[in-house]
């Protein structure tokens, strides 16, 4: 896809979300099938169900998808998708670009053995590796801007406000 192609796709929706603010807000929703029995958690998503599970340094078979890596693989999907489109309509030329996403964790937080250990990711990092002609300054800008327009990555850096409910 071309920059101006990009511009095309995107200007009708554009205007309408300048003309009419409240249509650029969207309510996304997942709903998750829960099995106790196998201690998962299947998810139907556009691609077909997802089973998830415990990651096996909490006592998982490793067979089903853990929702750790489900987390890395949403963040590398958006910051790659948006690379990409940041790329493009930058016109700048990419050889080849991969993302990695390391995330490190403490299990003993999760498993109930230290009340001190957080339980969550105590860190992540984002790596960007391009293969471009073009200038390293380009790439830094490029790959800035691809943080700053990143849906998952920036709600990672800024929280938003979660409530849970008992239907």
């Amino acid at each position: 896809m071309t920059a101006d192609e990009l511009k095309a796709l995107q200007a009708p929706l554009k205007a309408q979300y300048r003309e009419t603010p409240d249509a650029a807000r969207q309510t996304m929703c997942v709903t998750g099938q829960v099995d106790v029995s196998s201690l998962s958690c299947r998810l139907e998503t556009a691609a077909g169900p997802v089973d998830s599970g415990l990651h096996p340094a909490a006592g998982g078979s490793g067979e089903e998808a853990c929702s750790g890596d489900m987390l890395l693989e949403a963040l590398i999907a958006c910051a790659g998708v948006t690379f990409s489109a940041v790329a493009t309509a930058m016109s700048i030329p990419i050889e080849s670009a991969s993302i990695t996403a390391e995330g490190v964790i403490d299990f003993r937080g999760t498993l109930g053995i230290s009340k001190d250990v957080p339980i969550g990711f105590e860190s992540i990092k984002l790596t960007f590796n391009v293969q471009s002609d073009a200038p390293r300054h380009q790439i830094e800008k490029l790959v800035e801007l691809a943080e700053r327009y990143c849906v998952i990555l920036q709600t990672l850096k800024t929280p938003p406000s979660i409530e849970t409910s008992l239907a």
